[in-house]
């Protein structure tokens, strides 16, 4: 059952009031008033002014040396009518529905679109799915196709695309026109295409074509209008905000063409430079709490910047270093195989869809831009090759300057504790086929009041050994709808950590919102030669009749590969304690008769041993009634894991331990059958 209330129901209104402050409050009701006053057609942007073209640099390298034949593969079946749509396959008539949502196939009325409740699934389905084609990734792959074949196909699909957005999302209305962030996304992959087309051959610019170019102008003058006049502030102001200044940015400087684009341009830039360093901490880690908004928020911010490089409007060079401290965390926390922990909410969302692959990696694929970029060998040697998103951003010369850069061990230049995000990481023979690395939470919920995007998941951890994840976060699944698997996702109960009393650490309430904050610190961090040691605390329980004060400690010793885990229950009545360790989906894990936990993957081993008190274990995979055993790594798509839960009842302060042996060696054929955890080699 869900513990907090629905978007737009009275108990979501109340809690998200409660979360607002004096000012928001005031700055809501002048924005409800605005979008009145907009409905009858004032303070918009129903009269275009007549735009004045000129020639603008292209930011990104529209004559990339890729492989043609995997976008023209691409756009061909963009042309014949199929879009994948998250875990959906939409297939379409010739162009798409672009109010239909894919999934529940539910068209959304065109009201005005500041006035829709676009969280109401009854009306609009569910947004996700909906906004997913809208926001025109599939447009720049038929821009792409038609620059590397020349072939008109593309260039009229495209054309025929747009028409049919301008005809069926009319100005202002409709669930396409709710949402700053949604219009600067769109306005990102219009200037891509806008840039990849260039001036198409004389036998295409016929007055059909400059009459609809005519047509795409005033939509594009109306986004920017639009975005302008609807900034995200107070609690709201995250990674959205951060989305639309970038949006404005790059439209106002791909369409230098109306009198007001130098306002919109150097408020967009303000709001980018401000944001990226308040959003973005110091350490490099994004505030969200939420890796995956790290890579999003990230391509706003290098879009942008590249885009003011090119053309004469520089950022300084505190933007470009804490973009360049982003990646240094990724990096950190990527191991050896590549794995990125799913920390926080995950929703598949990319700015752009520049590459054509069919497994591609945002996260290395961050780290080739970064090593050009910045000339950074550790970065080279983590992105392993310089990908086709890297060439379409960078061209020929940021091949040329990755391919230049020596590549350089990670292990001795990238920092492993990063105080203000609260990551931190353990482990040996980093970068190696002998790796052990564990990422170590004790980072706050969420950013701001509301912590939209952040999981109960304080103390929890991540591990994996020789590049083989074992032990995971795993992940979010659900956004708008489906709220048991919504709030169980973000739930401590689906997190290495601790859960007291079958609560969670914070308190939810409504789908991207928490009430009441888990404080979370870090109260000491020793790496050594021999030995990595973490402690951490929270004071989540604390709410609780019996105040519990959870602390967690991790000493992993180096040269026996193997972590102790202390939980440290401080309290004075009964307490139900369940400790949970979620295992990677390919992790074949057994208990045995005292408990254990024997976990085996690609040769690799780890057994978990409670030391201090009998446990009472229960092993579940895929069980729908609590809900248990289950891993996300796409959004909207679940599949059954291994989660195994360790039961204690308490009564007053507790030291719960346990050891967690990293294993390398698998047994010989002719070795028993029967594994001996009694030594390490």
């Amino acid at each position: 059952m869900s513990t907090g209330a629905s978007a737009g129901s009275v108990g979501w209104y109340w809690n998200r009031l409660r979360c607002m402050s004096v000012p928001e409050v005031a700055y809501r009701l002048q924005q409800k008033l605005s979008a009145q006053v907009q409905q009858i057609g004032v303070a918009t942007a129903q009269s275009v002014p007549a735009p004045e073209i000129r020639p603008v640099s292209a930011f990104m390298a529209v004559d990339a040396v890729v492989v043609p034949d995997r976008y023209v593969a691409a756009a061909d079946r963009i042309l014949a009518g199929h879009l994948t749509v998250f875990d959906c396959e939409y297939t379409y008539r010739d162009v798409p529905e672009w109010n239909r949502d894919p999934k529940s196939h539910r068209v959304a009325p065109l009201a005005f679109g500041k006035t829709l409740d676009y969280r109401d699934e009854l009306q609009v389905g569910d947004i996700k799915y909906l906004w997913e084609p809208n926001r025109h990734l599939h447009l720049v792959t038929l821009a792409q196709a038609y620059r590397l074949t020349a072939d008109p196909r593309y260039l009229r699909g495209l054309q025929r695309q747009l028409d049919s957005w301008f005809a069926q999302c009319p100005y202002l209305r409709g669930p396409n026109w709710t949402s700053s962030l949604e219009l600067a996304i769109r306005l990102i992959n219009w200037s891509l295409a806008w840039q990849l087309i260039g001036s198409p051959p004389e036998r295409e610019r016929q007055p059909e074509w400059q009459a609809f170019e005519q047509r795409w102008l005033q939509a594009i003058y109306r986004h920017q209008h639009f975005i302008r006049g609807h900034f995200s502030r107070f609690s709201s102001a995250n990674n959205h905000l951060i989305g639309e200044a970038a949006g404005l940015y790059i439209g106002a400087t791909t369409w230098p063409f109306w009198r007001q684009t130098p306002e919109w341009r150097a408020a967009a830039r303000r709001e980018l430079l401000r944001e990226t360093l308040q959003q973005n901490g110091a350490d490099g880690v994004n505030r969200e709490q939420a890796i995956s908004y790290q890579q999003f928020v990230f391509d706003f911010q290098l879009l942008a910047g590249l885009a003011g490089r090119k053309n004469g409007d520089d950022f300084p060079i505190e933007y470009w270093q804490r973009l360049e401290t982003m990646l240094e965390f990724v990096a950190a926390l990527m191991d050896v195989g590549g794995n990125v922990p799913m920390i926080g909410d995950a929703d598949d969302g990319y700015v752009t869809a520049l590459p054509q692959v069919s497994e591609f990696c945002p996260y290395r694929s961050l780290l080739a831009t970064g090593a050009s970029l910045f000339e950074r060998g550790d970065f080279k040697t983590k992105a392993g090759t310089f990908d086709d998103k890297s060439r379409w951003l960078l061209g020929e010369e940021g091949a040329q300057t990755f391919r230049r850069v020596p590549a350089t061990s990670p292990a001795s230049t990238l920092p492993r504790a990063f105080p203000e995000g609260g990551y931190y990481v353990l482990g040996s023979d980093f970068d190696t086929a002998e790796e052990v690395r564990i990422v170590a939470d004790a980072g706050p919920l969420g950013y701001q009041r509301i912590a939209a995007h952040g999981h109960a998941d304080a103390l929890a951890f991540t591990l994996s050994i020789g590049g083989n994840e074992f032990l995971i976060d795993p992940g979010t699944y659900a956004y708008h709808t489906e709220r048991k698997w919504r709030d169980y996702f973000r739930g401590t109960a689906a997190h290495n950590t601790v859960r007291i009393d079958g609560a969670d650490q914070s308190v939810i309430g409504g789908s991207f919102l928490w009430t009441q904050h888990a404080d979370v610190t870090c109260e000491s961090w020793q790496p050594g030669v021999d030995n990595d040691r973490w402690r951490g605390a929270h004071t989540g329980y604390c709410r609780l009749t019996d105040p519990v004060r959870h602390k967690r400690e991790l000493v992993f010793e180096k040269h026996r590969r193997c972590l102790r885990l202390t939980d440290i229950i401080e309290c004075s009545g009964r307490h139900r304690v369940e400790r949970f360790w979620h295992f990677a989906e390919d992790v074949a894990v057994q208990l045995d008769d005292e408990g254990r936990v024997i976990a085996e993957r690609n040769g690799r081993r780890l057994l978990l041993t409670p030391i201090d008190a009998a446990v009472t274990a229960t092993l579940y995979r895929g069980d729908n009634a609590r809900p248990a055993g289950w891993v996300s790594r796409r959004f909207g798509v679940k599949q059954p894991t291994t989660t195994v839960v360790w039961q204690n009842q308490i009564s007053g302060t507790v030291r719960l331990s346990v050891t967690l042996e990293c294993l390398l060696a698998a047994p010989r054929a002719e070795e028993s059958k029967e594994w001996d955890f009694s030594t390490n080699s």
